[in-house]
């Protein structure tokens, strides 16, 4: 990560709530039409993991 873009994110975690919820609206409108390229199996075997480990996290801290 360049040092702009941790400068920019420190500053986005700074923010008010109703400030980071405009920015991150106006990022995913700019971002959505990018060509990204599709995600391996091997991607999504990782991301679908890092989901539900996070999911049991939040299950266990409820009970």
């Amino acid at each position: 990560m360049t040092t702009v873009v941790q400068e920019f994110l420190n500053t986005f975690d700074c923010l008010p709530d109703s400030e980071r919820l405009e920015i991150a609206l106006e990022i995913l409108k700019r971002v959505m039409n990018l060509d990204f390229p599709p995600l391996s199996n091997e991607d999504l075997v990782l991301n679908a993991e890092a989901i539900f480990l996070e999911l049991d996290k939040q299950e266990s801290d409820y009970e």
